[in-house]
């Protein structure tokens, strides 16, 4: 395991981003990473097939799950 410098910015982008996906900062820039390495070198596929491709590789069902607007619960 290796230090990264980044720019102050994308740190911030960073922080708040693991909060929204309930991850630690290093887990949020391991996923960024990850799916960064995977749609260079799979330029054919789009970011939702290669999200889908990942889960289904974890044994995680790929199901579309209703979403709820926050506009429209109330």
């Amino acid at each position: 395991m290796g230090i990264v410098n980044i720019e102050e910015d994308l740190h911030d982008q960073l922080r708040r981003a693991s909060k929204v996906g309930c991850r630690s900062i290093n887990a949020q820039a391991a996923f960024w990473i990850k799916i960064g390495m995977l749609c260079e070198t799979n330029p054919t596929l789009s970011f939702n097939e290669i999200v889908e491709r990942e889960l289904r590789a974890a044994g995680v069902s790929a199901q579309p799950l209703a979403v709820v607007r926050h506009d429209e619960a109330a």
